[in-house]
């Protein structure tokens, strides 16, 4: 059995096992209904507890026709995948000539896009989406957006096209809409209003105002669409973005925020379920505006249960200490697997025979990193335990966030392996002992043929491509994994989520061909990373000419179904879960 197999099997072994009991609580049963509800740690529709594996694809209202939306639903639909993510935002400072757009947010002012290249085109997703039997999960907001900067390093790109303040020696060629991070969001509010820290968006009480305002032009417009699986406050929201962070923001700040906005959406959708769409960060020691109930009193020896059953046990806060034990445990485990694949790499000091961690690594092993810390400004268990919010969120993206110390025992692809499984069994822990269901809302693993179009969240350029590889869609990078790899890895960590109790697992992202090409819009004719001098006429150059969904790195385009394959098993599993 190799590596991959050992780590496997050991992984969801482990995570079942590190699954913590929820606690004993009253809990109100809701009554059966066709919207999305929960029922203590579960989800529910009509009655029936619902597990889910689903994707992103945070571009679809943005493809050029309606056959095409409906021809990718279609095609996540017959994989069985049950929940899609969409941005539910798109704001620009300038109306551009083509293209989707939602919102123009210009010199503190703001007008919403009600028309077919606007809010109608959220409108056919959510009732396509409806129809094919698939849930969204519609996100309000975006903590990145790079363009423009806020200094004079920028070089306009003038064209009839877009306009767009491009940090000098970025790749400018990309169309509007092609990154994820390319549809507006924090950043935009804060630069439109005159502001320069990323963190006012959170306090700044003009720009919460706008926001909400757009928010329940959203929200009110489908609260009584059951497709709807819920409402997503913010993707990634943290301290920071582009704009860097004041002094002032903290996990409160983060906290009192998804409070303020959590309560609006409730107020004016109570049908939907909302979520934080936040990353998973947690701090330890960070002060609590929503503290977990104390445990009660354990029970005196006389309360013993009945003959036959067991005494229920109650979840242990997710502590600093169980933290630095989970990951000496793992470490452990890693190393036994190790040895039984012949892989082990003795990396330490040889003591009476045996190989022991130096005094740095035992030192540096204390250290609970910055995902632990409070560093991010976001404290994912206390914004769970804020009454409105009816879900927990977490994301894992290893290229990009370091999630843990790396375990000198293991090769670098089998290190991003246990992360991964470590940060899933984290994440169930410390939902379980609010009580409530917890998702995996997005994950991806950079493969070496998608590394020429790898773009971080927080950038606009490939920072692994070279303009051989971008021109002719071939690596010739050796940053990334293999594709068999990547099949590894998203196998064991759909597998540990599963066993671990997840209630859904999100991939990151879908990948779709075949679409119709319009010029100067997302799907592009010929290739989507055109020059911006290209034909302005807003029509494809070819009627039969067709292009592919954006890709910044995780596309499942070009994978030959391997992900497809793995998402398609994970389906079965997770289906087969009471």
């Amino acid at each position: 059995m190799n590596l991959f197999s050992w780590l496997s099997f050991l992984f969801c072994v482990v995570a079942a096992s590190a699954s913590v009991t929820i606690p004993s609580r009253t809990v109100e049963k809701r009554e059966s209904t066709s919207f999305v509800s929960t029922d203590g740690p579960d989800f529910v529709v009509n009655g029936s507890t619902l597990r889910y594996i689903g994707t992103n694809l945070y571009w679809l209202p943005a493809l050029n026709t309606n056959e095409d939306i409906w021809y990718t639903l279609g095609n996540i639909s017959a994989v069985g995948i049950k929940v899609i993510r969409v941005w539910a935002f798109n704001d620009v400072d300038t109306i551009p000539v083509n293209g989707t757009w939602f919102q123009l947010i210009q010199n503190g002012t703001l007008s919403i896009n009600e028309g077919p290249n606007g809010l109608q085109k959220l409108d056919t997703v959510i009732e396509m989406a409806e129809q094919q039997g698939l849930y969204v999960i519609l996100s309000l907001t975006n903590n990145w957006y790079p363009l423009p900067l806020l200094n004079n390093a920028i070089a306009p790109i003038n064209s009839s096209l877009f306009t767009r303040d491009v940090t000098l020696g970025t790749n400018n060629s990309l169309p509007r809409n092609y990154l994820s991070n390319d549809y507006g969001g924090m950043d935009l509010y804060v630069r439109q209003f005159g502001l320069d820290t990323h963190d006012q968006f959170y306090t700044n009480e003009t720009i919460l105002n706008s926001f909400l305002n757009y928010t329940t032009q959203v929200v009110q417009r489908y609260v009584n669409r059951t497709s709807i699986f819920s409402w997503e406050l913010a993707n990634d929201a943290r301290c920071n973005s582009t704009l860097a962070a004041s002094p002032n923001c903290t996990t409160e700040t983060i906290t009192t925020w998804h409070a303020t906005v959590a309560a609006h959406v409730k107020s004016i959708d109570p049908n939907h379920l909302v979520s934080s769409g936040n990353q998973g960060f947690m701090c330890m020691d960070c002060p609590k505006l929503y503290p977990l109930n104390p445990a009660p009193p354990p029970a005196q020896p006389s309360a013993s249960p009945a003959p036959g059953r067991k005494r229920r046990s109650l979840p242990q806060p997710f502590t600093k200490e169980k933290l630095l034990k989970d990951r000496a445990e793992s470490r452990r485990r890693n190393r036994e697997a190790s040895k039984r694949a012949g892989t082990l790499i003795e990396n330490g000091v040889r003591i009476r025979g045996r190989w022991v961690s130096t005094a740095e690594r035992r030192q540096d092993s204390q250290d609970v990193g910055a995902a632990f810390d409070g560093s991010y400004g976001v404290d994912s268990q206390d914004i769970l335990n804020i009454p409105e919010i009816g879900f927990g969120t977490f994301q894992f993206f290893p290229d990009q966030q370091s999630y843990g110390p790396a375990d000198q025992n293991l090769a670098p692809i089998d290190q991003t392996i246990s992360e991964g499984v470590d940060w899933i069994t984290s994440q169930a822990q410390s939902s379980a002992a609010v009580g409530k269901p917890v998702t995996l809302t997005g994950f991806g693993l950079v493969t070496q043929e998608n590394a020429p179009f790898f773009i971080p969240f927080n950038m606009t350029t490939a920072p692994y491509a070279t303009p051989q590889s971008q021109a002719t869609g071939q690596s010739n990078s050796t940053y990334g994994v293999t594709v068999q790899q990547q099949a590894s890895a998203y196998t064991t960590w759909l597998n540990s989520g599963i066993a671990a109790g997840l209630n859904g697992i999100m991939q990151y992202q879908w990948g779709q061909s075949n679409l119709t090409a319009v010029t100067g819009t997302t799907i592009s004719p010929s290739t989507t990373q055109e020059s911006p001098d290209q034909s302005t006429t807003g029509e494809s150059s070819s009627p039969d000419e067709t292009g592919e969904s954006p890709n910044d790195g995780y596309s499942t385009s070009g994978d030959d179904g391997e992900v497809q394959q793995v998402l398609g098993n994970a389906v079965q599993q997770i289906g087969s879960v009471g």
